[in-house]
């Protein structure tokens, strides 16, 4: 339902939440790197509006696809007013909260190979399977 309350971290360079009872390592591990990036996301140039659609309809194909970790570059804000990220500190909020945070369960700033401030890293929840459901529903309609 994405109300599963998250512990965040937020400093101008940094960002990071997870979903509080989450195993410390696997945050750990996240946020040196260690899980392979699936697919990425990019939202320099959008207004908030469009990069909060976009991001929900990325994060959901995503984990329907059985993606674990993925990178959303949302830019460092540099060219933005007041030169901070307004998109990074806004995709924290969508990645804890609402149909986005039921989805997700930890992201954190990517390393600098990989995009440093102006990226995060976004561990996904495993969908569960429906089969069982759809195998019900193949039955009641026969």
């Amino acid at each position: 339902s994405g109300q599963a309350p998250f512990d965040i971290t937020e400093s101008d360079e940094y960002v990071e939440g997870y979903r509080v009872g989450l195993d410390p390592r696997l945050v750990s591990q996240l946020r040196h790197g260690e899980f392979a990036v699936q697919a990425h996301f990019d939202m320099h140039g959008m207004i908030q509006s469009a990069a909060k659609e976009a991001l929900k309809e990325f994060i959901i194909a995503s984990v329907r696809k059985g993606l674990r970790t993925v990178l959303v570059v949302h830019g460092r804000g540099l060219r933005s007013p007041g030169g901070h990220s307004v998109l990074k500190h806004a995709s924290a909020g969508w990645l804890s909260h609402g149909a986005i945070g039921g989805h997700v369960l930890a992201f954190t700033s990517a390393r600098p190979a990989d995009g440093g401030a102006g990226a995060t890293y976004v561990l996904l929840k495993r969908e569960k399977s429906r089969a069982p459901f759809d195998i019900l529903q193949g039955a009641k309609r026969r």
